[in-house]
């Protein structure tokens, strides 16, 4: 069968591409390889993917006619959208590199899925879209309406488009929030990435809110499991919808949108312990105030895509940080 990875040189996107080939699949990965951070770690996830069943191009989701031409060449039966401009606080800096990537690549993928009839969308959405939700943990119908940043925004405004085109389309639809993945092969802008470099340089990290901050970090091979298994159960349709009694949000349809974390969050402050306990070194701090458009805490609820396909995370902290040190003195040679 062949599937098409959208991010395919991304942090998630190798490591989901890689399980995907393991799983018998032949993946068609792309990705437009931009310098928002390190092109040369981007290139050496694609090498570490390999050449058995994987064919890569580099391609901008924004550029219709070669995502057309990618669907014309293939047979095309799942779809895993991951390519997106990420980072919360970058949406500040460069709001327009997110209504290009986030919106309008997301559209043209989703209308070409729509066009050639894929068996099966799924794209990565986040638990930014919670916003400043208080109750703990975050649940799947919680209130998404009012997202802090330009990120989370472009986030909510996939899961509504998404909704739109399973509903009038029949598309099979599966939508993740992530919750604060982290591991090897990680973004260098990441908070495990950044701590760690830090620590080894032997220079101050910036924590805020004085790391009094509650994350639900979840360990990437947690988080491919959870969206390899969903891949294998096509969301169930829905044959009779009435507009003047309608369902919940992600019942018409065949959509469903699921949380992806771990379940079991840490204050940041013992996540920056842990580290420090992997490296064998103390960390500088340069304690400062709560960021714009920083929450307090998330939480993920992992109930829904429990029940839909038997999901748990598995990966604990101290053993995700240590895998990650593993990967990084490797990696750098430090």
């Amino acid at each position: 069968m062949n599937v098409l990875v959208t991010g395919a040189a991304g942090f998630i996107g190798m490591h989901l591409s890689k399980r995907l080939i393991e799983e018998g699949y032949h993946v068609i990965g792309i990705d437009s390889l931009n310098p928002y951070y390190s092109v040369s770690l981007k290139n050496d996830r694609i090498e570490n993917i390999g050449k058995i069943n994987f064919d890569f191009y580099q391609i901008d989701l924004c550029d219709y006619k070669k995502l057309e031409d990618i669907f014309k060449s293939h047979q095309i039966e799942k779809v895993f959208n991951l390519a997106a401009q990420a980072g919360v606080r970058y949406s500040l800096e460069n709001p327009h590199a997110y209504v290009q990537s986030n919106l309008v690549g997301f559209f043209n993928i989703l209308e070409l899925s729509k066009i050639f009839r894929v068996k099966h969308f799924l794209f990565a959405s986040t638990s930014s879209v919670y916003g400043l939700n208080k109750s703990l943990p975050f649940q799947e119908d919680f209130d998404t309406d009012h997202p802090l940043t330009l990120y989370a925004a472009s986030k909510k405004s996939n899961e509504v488009i998404a909704h739109s085109y399973s509903y009038l389309f029949d598309l099979p639809v599966s939508g993740f929030r992530f919750f604060t993945v982290y591991g090897p092969w990680g973004r260098p802008d990441m908070a495990l990435f950044k701590f760690t470099k830090a620590i080894l340089d032997g220079k101050p990290l910036d924590l805020f809110n004085h790391g009094d901050m509650i994350r639900d970090f979840t360990y990437v091979d947690d988080i491919v499991e959870g969206i390899y298994l969903a891949s294998t159960k096509t969301p169930d349709g829905n044959d009779s919808f009435d507009f003047n009694n309608p369902p919940s949000s992600d019942s018409p349809s065949r959509y469903k949108i699921f949380n992806l974390g771990n379940s079991k969050p840490v204050q940041l402050i013992d996540y920056v312990k842990a580290i420090e306990a992997n490296l064998g070194k103390k960390a500088k701090i340069n304690n400062l105030p709560m960021q714009m458009g920083d929450v307090y805490a998330t939480h993920a609820s992992i109930e829904k895509i429990s029940n839909w396909v038997n999901f748990s995370s598995g990966v604990s902290i101290e053993e995700g940080i240590k895998r990650f040190v593993d990967w990084y003195r490797s990696y750098y040679e430090v």
